[in-house]
């Protein structure tokens, strides 16, 4: 009896190895869900357009927003990094330096882009189609409507019954009830 226990043992834990070659794994059924990760300073084709040289350090402030990255070794240079991770797609990331000479900006160097309604949309990634649905029946379509519908020809018509409509209600609680 125990030599027969022996070798069922044997023969289920040698089964383990190739059940587990043929089946998918529990990992690859289901996939955890990662949120988006939004880092840094969006800045838009827009944004850099309006960038000029000798533009004060404030009003560069003001038009992009505080930069990501300030360094006390290089004054004069301010970083504006931006990157963007969702699942499923490739992450993005956009670089921008500014150089300034005293308060005033000199140049910037920057990736390319993306205008500010190009980046709206790259993050609505639920919308297929940029087609706008026609909000407005044709008499055609509200006729046939109307056929395939007969109560809600009732429903449009309200019914006159002469009555005026009432002015006062009836209270909440019972007075001298009670909480």
């Amino acid at each position: 009896m125990r030599v027969l226990c022996a070798l069922a043992g044997v023969a289920a834990l040698s089964a383990c190895g190739s059940i587990g070659d043929k089946l998918p794994s529990v990992g690859s059924l289901v996939t955890p869900y990662k949120i988006d990760i939004l880092q840094g300073n969006v800045v838009t084709r827009e944004q850099a357009q309006a960038l000029q040289p000798g533009m004060t350090r404030p009003q560069v402030r003001d038009l992009l927003g505080s930069p990501l990255l300030t360094s006390v070794f290089h004054a004069d240079r301010w970083d504006y990094v931006f990157t963007f991770s969702r699942q499923g797609q490739p992450p993005q990331q956009r670089k921008v330096a500014l150089f300034f000479k005293g308060d005033l900006l000199e140049r910037f160097e920057a990736d390319e882009l993306p205008s500010e309604a190009d980046f709206v949309s790259s993050l609505d990634v639920r919308r297929k189609s940029d087609k706008v649905p026609v909000l407005q029946a044709t008499e055609e379509q509200l006729k046939k409507f109307q056929e395939n519908n007969p109560e809600s020809k009732d429903a449009a018509t309200p019914a006159s019954t002469g009555a005026a409509p009432a002015t006062s209600y009836p209270p909440l609680e019972t007075p001298g009830a009670s909480r």
